[in-house]
């Protein structure tokens, strides 16, 4: 019988139980163990299978699952390899996502009702007599409980497991860092939770697992919290959460896809939802499971690849770019972006703990971007890591917030209407007519205001990302590979509807210089001809190609 899917379940029990498919990460649990440290915090971008592991930690340690060890793991690398502590522990587990931000108020007490369900739950499930006040104060609720344990039970021990500890700080610290800095100050109600928690480790609280996207409150908390050890750039744990591709293949093995169908598939995903790589040294890089599982998902239950390759809530999630690149402020960030939609490396030290006390500076924005997975370490130069794009969905991401940069520059912005108009000039006629008058629009306008960042990177740009809206195509760019290609390639998703494909070469020349203009058509034009005659081009169909010339805002357009 072909086991289910997991895609959006994340209780371990109920994979194992309803018959899901179980991608084993369980050897980690083994090498968690073995560190010396007890207290760990391991960081992951969001939808990367974190709740699901902390899932499958409770399970592996509770007391009470004592009797059900075989039934939920004997499958798995740990239930042929149990560590001593197995089944040994109290799990004390917390859950901080979906808190309402609206206010401090709000945000307060959504923290202080999962504290104190969650302690309310604990309580019942270990048969503690605990009276849960949840009028309390949140660090009274669990000093309380802490209090009422050592009495109770004198010879057991707690393992806190804190899932999304800083979800609610991030959702506050990209639109109001005023009403942040008062939760995780020296007098914050969050800090001194977090002080109950650590002096908890005197007495009964003997291991902490918490996960979360990004070191923001990490730093805030740190007289609060300062005992746990942060793994998540150690290259052990480089392939913990997320799929590896092999994992990935035996998944699609087990859901007997048929090997022609693997390799159509596996090339689609590995382009949209692979490339993370969150230590120098990591072995392999990551894909994202939670993608993953959703374009398998749709595949297996209507028997074909899904239209949109991007659940609409992982959009979403990603769509929130903006509130983070808004702490750097200036023509650094306007750069840092340039750079991600391009392509290029940006080489910059990771910062292992922010301090939102501070202004965000250039590597704070880089390293917040690595930390949400909108960059990755593709390698290590002059002794640092070089971040990049992991994939095309980031990409897409990161021109869907360039093109709104640039509709504030240029006091306009493209309506639906015109993306279908373009389509269809595209697709059906292998015109340009419509994006090159589009494109023409930005840059007189941004002329008109003065502005100076004009060069051939920046105008291809500015179509890059317009084609990146158009959900008909695959765009290929020499920015995007840093290798020599032309400068965009449109290609149909789907090329059995016989749409037409557009090739672009852009050339540029500053104000002033338009007698170099019919030297510069030339070039393009050979640099077409040449690009034609390579194997990933030659054989595309219904090919139109055409060339660029900008001087300055005023485009020049040939078609070869």
């Amino acid at each position: 019988m072909i086991k289910k899917l997991p895609y959006g379940i994340s209780d371990y029990e109920r994979i194992v139980k309803d018959n899901y498919y179980y991608v084993d990460k369980t050897k980690y649990i083994e090498k968690l163990e073995d560190l010396p440290q007890p207290y760990i915090t391991f960081l992951r971008p969001r939808k990367f299978g974190k709740t699901l592991f902390t899932s499958t930690l409770e399970n592996y340690y509770d007391i009470k699952k004592k009797d059900k060890f075989e039934q939920l793991y004997k499958e798995t690398y740990i239930g042929k390899h149990p560590t001593p502590l197995k089944n040994s522990y109290h799990i004390l587990r917390f859950n901080f996502s979906g808190i309402d931000t609206s206010t401090v108020d709000t945000t307060i007490n959504g923290f202080k009702r999962e504290v104190g369900s969650s302690i309310k739950l604990f309580a019942q499930k270990y048969g503690l007599d605990f009276y849960v006040n949840m009028e309390d104060e949140a660090e009274n609720i669990l000093d309380n409980l802490i209090k009422s344990f050592i009495v109770q039970k004198s010879n057991d021990k707690i393992y806190v497991i804190i899932d999304e500890y800083d979800h609610f700080a991030n959702e506050l610290l990209g639109f109001d860092t005023d009403q942040f800095k008062s939760l995780v100050s020296k007098n914050g109600k969050v800090r001194k939770w977090y002080e109950i928690l650590k002096k908890g480790t005197e007495t009964v609280i003997d291991r902490i697992f918490i996960t979360g996207v990004a070191p923001i409150t990490l730093d805030s908390l740190t007289s609060g919290f300062n005992i746990g050890t942060d793994i998540t750039r150690d290259e052990e744990f480089n392939e913990m959460l997320g799929f590896t591709e092999a994992e990935l293949v035996e998944l699609m093995n087990a859901q007997e896809i048929s090997k022609e169908k693997e390799e159509e598939m596996l090339p689609i995903m590995k382009e949209n939802y692979d490339g993370y790589k969150f230590s120098i040294n990591g072995k392999e890089k990551i894909y994202n499971s939670t993608m993953c599982l959703y374009f398998l998902s749709n595949y297996t239950r209507l028997e074909k690849l899904p239209e949109s390759l991007v659940d609409v809530n992982i959009a979403s999630d990603y769509s929130k770019i903006g509130k983070m690149l808004d702490l750097c402020k200036g023509e650094k960030r306007a750069e840092i972006i340039e750079k991600t939609v391009s392509g290029e490396g940006i080489l910059s030290e990771i910062t292992q703990k922010f301090n939102p006390a501070m202004e965000f500076t250039d590597m704070d924005l880089v390293s917040m971007l690595y930390y949400l997975g909108y960059l990755t370490i593709v390698k290590e130069e002059l002794g640092m890591p070089e971040l990049k794009v992991p994939n095309k969905v980031m990409r897409e991401i990161y021109s869907d917030y360039f093109i709104k940069l640039i509709d504030d520059e240029a006091q306009m912005s493209i309506d639906n209407d015109e993306y279908t108009e373009i389509l269809r000039q595209l697709a059906l006629e292998g015109k340009i007519d419509k994006i090159v008058e589009i494109l023409q629009k930005y840059l007189k306008n941004l002329s008109n205001r003065d502005y100076q960042r004009f060069d051939e990177k920046y105008v291809k740009l500015i179509f890059y990302c317009i084609s990146m809206n158009l959900k008909l195509y695959t765009v290929k760019s020499e920015l995007e590979v840093q290798r020599e290609y032309p400068d965009i390639l449109l290609v149909p998703r789907d090329r059995s509807k016989g749409y037409n494909s557009i090739m672009v070469e852009f050339k540029y020349l500053k104000k002033g210089e338009e007698n170099k203009l019919k030297e510069k058509q030339k070039e393009a034009k050979e640099q077409i001809f040449k690009y034609s005659n390579y194997n990933e081009i030659k054989d595309i169909e219904k090919l139109h190609r055409y060339t660029i010339t900008a001087v300055n805002d005023k485009l020049y357009v040939e078609k070869v």
